[in-house]
């Protein structure tokens, strides 16, 4: 039995809530149970260096954990004067994502930014991110669509993450903090609408695990990105 009482495939309770900032672009507060992360897109007229005059646009993410979001407060890393290593590795993986489902010519030479803040805590704070951060992107492109601003729909498809594990010796699907501080194995899927894998991070945490094992957590993934994606569809009103 799961600490949460749920069933292996069974994940949390998924709120994608569009429109929640005021004056972004396009905006998404993810709650995956208990974590609950803000996505903000905000679209710039301009692009970094290296595509300047290129006529191709650019995505990327930035991410932070607030000083209370977890059980005891932590300091801003503005105050240390650097961000982690694990911070860093979180905004480079939603980037990443994001920019595996979007064509940057079609995008035309601006850059959208987009600020993935967790608020709480509580397991899978990346994979909220990037669930949030496409409904947040989805958003301002919509409206650069509307306006005329892009002549065609630069996104070819939606994107989303999902994290599952070994806890127990059996495959779960969505962990918590509890399941993924004591899991056996744990990885976190970042797939595509239609399936497609843009990312797979997963490390044996006891003892390495199998093909079976790893088989099993896929199949989980799929599943569990197929019920996001649907949310997805749902936050932009065309579900």
């Amino acid at each position: 039995m799961r600490p949460s009482g749920r069933a292996p495939n069974e994940m949390r309770g998924i709120v994608l809530e569009p429109g929640f900032s005021k004056h972004a672009e396009g905006s998404c507060l993810a709650r995956f149970g208990d974590t609950h992360v803000l996505c903000n897109a905000t679209v710039e007229e301009r692009v970094p260096p290296f595509l300047r005059n290129t006529g191709a646009g650019w995505v990327t993410a930035e991410y932070g954990m607030l000083p209370r979001s977890t059980h005891e407060r932590t300091d801003r890393e503005a105050a240390r004067g650097r961000q982690s290593g694990r911070t860093l590795e979180i905004q480079r993986l939603i980037g990443r994502s994001l920019r595996a489902v979007v064509d940057m010519p079609t995008l035309g030479e601006r850059q959208i930014r987009l600020d993935c803040d967790v608020i709480q805590a509580d397991g899978g704070t990346r994979t909220a991110g990037i669930t949030g951060a496409w409904v947040a992107l989805r958003i301002a492109i919509d409206s650069l669509l509307e306006r005329r601003i892009v002549a065609r729909d630069p996104m070819a498809e939606s994107v989303a993450a999902v994290s599952c594990g070994i806890v127990g010796g059996a495959p779960c699907l969505d962990l918590d903090y509890s399941e993924d501080s004591g899991a056996d194995a744990d990885a976190n899927f970042v797939l595509t609408g239609s399936g497609g894998i843009v990312e797979i991070q997963g490390t044996a945490e006891t003892e390495p695990f199998g093909r079976s094992d790893f088989d099993a957590l896929l199949d989980l993934a799929q599943e569990g990105v197929a019920a996001l994606t649907r949310h997805q569809m749902a936050a932009i009103g065309r579900g």
